[in-house]
């Protein structure tokens, strides 16, 4: 079902829905469930998806809401690892910043699914058990997202003061961001060979299938995207000739580095949504993170 409404307000766009949206549906929408449907790449503004439920609406707006009503109500129990945050995880942590070393198989905020553990829930919890004494729990604030399978640094605020300076090291790109990941190649690769990839992309699939990314121009909304890669080596893993592959991120697309890679005849190992060869998970993880006078080193353990 497609929702649209019309407005001139200057607001939250999760407190517009929470406001606007039950009445259209005919049906009451908790604060989580409005936050798992914008993360779930059902909301546009303007014509534009937008992800984040703190963005603000200003002016004249269009807001169009897509999902399948079913689907949304329906509570399922997906097969996620079980976790706790411990000290161990913690990659770094000053009073505004913690950064934390995510697990694959585990999401990092909830989702359109309900009642799911996740890494923004388990360092709430974390942090609470530091400070018991506090009558409410902590704040933690989500800066960016891994998908469920990537691994590696994460980045949240642990107090609403530090977001304008992240999200502004965001939107100017004042930072770097590496990942790690093992793909096939058709053709032979050497180490330290370097490529960029450069396109348009956005959301290729239908809205009642699996969020699939990919080449779309930019009259049909496509986003402009940029990733460098540099091959670090070649090796065999489960079985598989692969090379592992370093890439720095210019933009932050949804499934940037899959796409990047899987158009390039290059898909990562065990993303086979991509073309790539069944494995036990997807080989991507976020191995470097440097601004704000910080910097963060978390390589991937392969064996």
């Amino acid at each position: 079902m497609t929702y649209t409404f019309n407005t001139n307000k200057t607001i939250r766009l999760d407190l517009f829905l929470r406001e606007e949206l039950p009445a259209k549906i005919e049906a009451e929408c908790s604060n989580s469930k409005i936050r798992r449907l914008i993360v779930a790449s059902c909301v546009w503004v303007n014509g534009r998806q937008v992800l984040r439920p703190g963005f603000e609406l200003r002016g004249k707006s269009t807001v169009k809401v897509e999902f399948d009503k079913e689907k949304f109500f329906y509570e399922k129990q997906p097969d996620d690892i079980s976790f706790e945050v411990s000290d161990k995880d913690i990659l770094f942590e000053n009073e505004d910043l913690i950064f934390v070393n995510k697990p694959a198989f585990f999401p990092v905020e909830q989702t359109i699914v309900g009642n799911r553990d996740n890494l923004h829930d388990a360092l709430v919890r974390y942090l609470w058990k530091r400070k018991p004494e506090l009558r409410n729990p902590p704040y933690v604030g989500i800066m960016h997202r891994l998908d469920r399978e990537t691994s590696g640094i994460i980045l949240f605020t642990k107090n609403r003061a530090a977001n304008k300076e992240v999200q502004a090291m965001f939107e100017n790109h004042s930072f770097t961001k590496e990942y790690t990941c093992l793909v096939s190649s058709r053709k032979e690769l050497k180490q330290g060979q370097k490529f960029t990839v450069e396109m348009y992309m956005g959301r290729i699939s239908g809205k009642s299938q699996a969020g699939k990314w990919g080449p779309l121009e930019e009259k049909k909304g496509g986003q402009y995207s940029k990733t460098d890669f540099e091959v670090l080596k070649k090796l065999n893993y489960e079985g598989t000739e692969v090379y592992l592959l370093k890439a720095n991120l210019y933009t932050g697309r949804t499934h940037q580095i899959r796409v990047h890679l899987a158009a390039s005849e290059m898909p990562i190992l065990g993303d086979v949504l991509y073309g790539g060869k069944k494995a036990q998970r997807i080989w991507l993880h976020s191995s470097r993170f440097a601004g704000m006078g910080i910097e963060i080193e978390c390589p991937l353990q392969l064996f």
